[in-house]
């Protein structure tokens, strides 16, 4: 898998490269990886409801093909677009799930924090009061072998539901969203990792649909790293960890 740094982009023509792409691609085209970051945007998935928009204010609201609801990119976050094969690669979309989000596990272990799993929930969290603990959640966790034979359906930028037999993010904050989108066994869309970034946005939505769900980068939570080797070092990892 190939990685290009595109840095600084705008999101809308990013997007329509990466549904090009994905369209235009044979089998034996090569997988790619995409990293950058966005100027400010919220992107609302297909299953976005308007209400969930608090005051966007001057930031755009592009509307996207992934499943899921509304998050947001801006300057200082590792946005990562891997442009997978699913059917060469050998596996299938929950593992491929899976795969990215240990790829973001790995990218905090690697500073030291400890990255969560919440069942029902798509993403990673940290403990907000002891990020770098690594006590584990109480809740059963997911594994690489529930995702075996998964649903080819787009899936969420953030779990489904919440309240009552909803996710339970007690205790915790976001500091990665997912969301992706499957076409011809391919996949586009991805991850974001916030590391140094104005968290003030996440204020004016219910990030992923989840009302008072708290948002933070590294910084927040006592990391410093430059955007390019934080970038740098999910990129790695994702691609080992996506590898056939």
């Amino acid at each position: 898998m190939m990685a290009k740094v595109l840095g600084q982009v705008d999101y809308l023509p990013t997007y329509q490269a990466m549904a090009a792409f994905t369209q235009g691609r044979t089998a034996d085209t090569p997988d790619e990886l995409w990293l950058c970051e966005h100027l400010p945007v919220f992107t609302q998935g297909l299953a976005g409801k308007a209400d969930h928009v608090l005051d966007a204010g001057a930031i755009p609201v592009v509307a996207t093909n992934r499943g899921g609801q509304v998050t947001y990119h801006g300057p200082g976050q590792v946005v990562a677009y891997p442009l997978v094969d699913l059917r060469r690669a050998g596996y299938f979309v929950k593992e491929y799930v899976y795969r990215v989000e240990e790829a973001v596990i790995r990218t905090l272990a690697d500073y030291g924090v400890t990255g969560h799993r919440v069942a029902g929930a798509p993403g990673i969290y940290v403990r907000v009061e002891d990020p770098f603990g690594h006590a584990r959640l109480p809740s059963p966790q997911p594994s690489p072998a529930s995702g075996r034979g998964g649903s080819k359906l787009p899936l969420p930028l953030a779990g489904v539901g919440g309240g009552e037999g909803g996710p339970d993010f007690t205790g915790l904050a976001k500091i990665a969203a997912l969301g992706i989108k499957v076409s011809r066994n391919c996949t586009y869309h991805g991850v974001a990792l916030n590391v140094a970034m104005d968290l003030e946005p996440f204020s004016r939505i219910n990030p992923c649909g989840h009302a008072g769900l708290r948002t933070v980068d590294l910084s927040t939570i006592g990391v410093s790293t430059p955007w390019n080797e934080a970038a740098a070092l999910l990129g790695h990892k994702l691609q080992a960890l996506l590898a056939p």
